[in-house]
């Protein structure tokens, strides 16, 4: 097991990654002390609920299974959280056990900032994009039907659990589409992880658990540190965004149902490359590297031929990390080194993404 540490403005929260740590009972008997709710929804509950009820044992603890899916991080949904805990008379020492994907996260943190001005939350991230990336930095909230994430608050868990056996079930569409995240520490700040992705790629695909320790703890360090230097997201913490602003507008356009976030995301990123070559920032051998490093991880690399890169640049311009007007996107001026400009012609990016489009 390896722990990392993340220090933010309300004081400690410790981050551990191993293997078996959801049936770890000695572990979970220091974590909860008082009264506590497991959160989770209907898929994650038959596969992981029972073995954490029973490290749980001699805990007081409830649970309450949700509805699976991104159509239901709702208020709807959040409020029935908040009745559990009001009907059952949870207290200020009541601590929420988050037990699922980021959609469980997410509403469960939100529910913990909430109930009686803030509790204490422990996020169990059990997919490998939730683990490197949404369980870990406090950002929590619920979809309206206008877009996603506008309301919520920032609230740091108390603790994160990350256990690589819950991998083990996970649809590889879902575990390549974490990956797309992985890459992208790699990408903006740490070259070297990129080279270790590559001599690892086949270690990776076969889920091997010293791999995934290795990998995820290194992607969560680098989450760490960012959140750390910009826990508000007011600086450093855009660069996260990398290949975001083309992947929202491929899931927008696509009405979230042709890709996985975080195939979007690797659509986004190699796009993002593919400008920064064309820019003349990095080497276009940099971006075919990227390219073959996405595929060894069964991700998509070009826009789907159903849009036009009009259509998309439209959706771009109403991003709302843009400022002033300007379009503002993360790109790399070389490999593990990235920065936010707003200074690219609305023509360059619309070129490289009709590129994309004839390149399939």
């Amino acid at each position: 097991m390896q722990t990392i540490t993340l220090q933010h403005a309300a004081g400690l929260t410790p981050i551990r990654c191993g293997a078996a740590l959801l049936r770890e009972q000695t572990l979970w008997q220091q974590l909860i002390s008082a009264r506590g709710l497991i959160v989770t929804d209907e898929t994650v509950a038959d596969l992981y609920l029972p073995g954490l009820l029973q490290a749980l044992n001699g805990s007081a603890v409830d649970y309450l299974v949700l509805p699976d899916g991104e159509q239901h991080k709702t208020l709807s949904t959040w409020q029935r959280i908040l009745d559990h805990l009001a009907e059952t008379g949870a207290q200020r020492d009541t601590t929420l056990i988050a037990l699922g994907g980021g959609v469980i996260g997410d509403m469960t943190g939100f529910a913990a900032a909430s109930y009686m001005r803030g509790i204490n939350v422990i996020q169990v991230p059990t997919t490998l994009l939730a683990q490197v990336d949404a369980a870990v930095g406090g950002k929590t909230g619920v979809n309206l039907n206008q877009g996603k994430n506008l309301v919520g608050a920032f609230h740091q868990p108390s603790s994160v659990i990350i256990d690589v056996e819950c991998l083990d079930t996970l649809e590889q569409r879902e575990y390549s589409a974490g990956l797309a995240e992985v890459v992208k520490y790699g990408l903006i700040r740490d070259c070297a992880f990129l080279d270790w992705l590559e001599q690892n790629k086949e270690q990776i695909m076969r889920r091997e658990p010293e791999s995934l320790v290795s990998m995820i703890s290194r992607s969560v360090q680098h989450k760490v540190e960012v959140v750390e230097a910009d826990e508000r997201e007011q600086g450093q913490r855009a660069l996260l965004n990398l290949g975001h602003t083309f992947g929202h507008a491929i899931e927008t356009a696509t009405a979230y149902q042709q890709y996985r976030h975080g195939e979007a995301v690797a659509i986004g990123m190699q796009l993002a490359a593919n400008l920064s070559a064309e820019l003349g920032w990095i080497d276009s051998d940099d971006a075919d590297r990227l390219r073959r490093l996405l595929t060894a991880f069964k991700l998509p690399l070009n826009i789907p031929e159903s849009l036009r890169a009009e259509q998309l640049l439209d959706l771009m311009q109403l991003d709302k990390k843009n400022q002033a007007g300007r379009l503002r996107l993360v790109l790399l001026k070389a490999l593990g080194q990235a920065i936010v400009t707003d200074d690219v012609p609305s023509e360059q990016v619309l070129a490289v993404m009709q590129h994309s489009l004839q390149s399939r």
